[in-house]
């Protein structure tokens, strides 16, 4: 991608981090999952006050979009509005990215661009369904 040029799916990963619910940590994130087939869902990180039961941009996306019986997501887009240097997925988002065979991940650079990596480069040596015995 084009250094500072923004696509349609990261502006709609920034609009829903606007709607982020984050009373804890004010970091707000956004995240815009494609299917397949074109479709594109949203999710937003929620926090909870019991730390572990945040959920995440990313897993609030790819759940939503599980739940309108997606099975195949191509491409994951990630956005922080309160992030200077890019906004990575952590380690269980990336898990869950590899269920869903997602094969690309864009995230805001922290300068107004976008950076893309294959999902691959950022977890490398995942564990997925092929790994399962028998």
């Amino acid at each position: 991608m084009t250094e500072n040029t923004v696509s349609q799916p990261m502006e709609r990963a920034r609009s829903v981090a606007g709607r982020a619910y984050v009373p804890y940590s004010h970091y707000r994130v956004g995240a815009v999952v494609t299917a397949d087939d074109g479709s594109r869902f949203e999710g937003c990180n929620v926090e909870n006050a019991a730390y572990g039961s945040t959920i995440c941009a990313e897993a609030n996306a790819l759940s939503t979009a599980a739940a309108a019986g997606v099975r195949k997501i191509t491409t994951v887009h990630v956005a922080s509005l309160d992030a200077d240097t890019p906004c990575y997925p952590c380690g269980n988002c990336l898990q869950l990215m590899v269920e869903f065979g997602v094969e690309s991940v864009v995230i805001e650079d922290g300068d107004g661009g976008e950076i893309e990596y294959a999902r691959s480069e950022l977890l490398p040596h995942s564990f997925g369904p092929e790994d399962l015995p028998g």
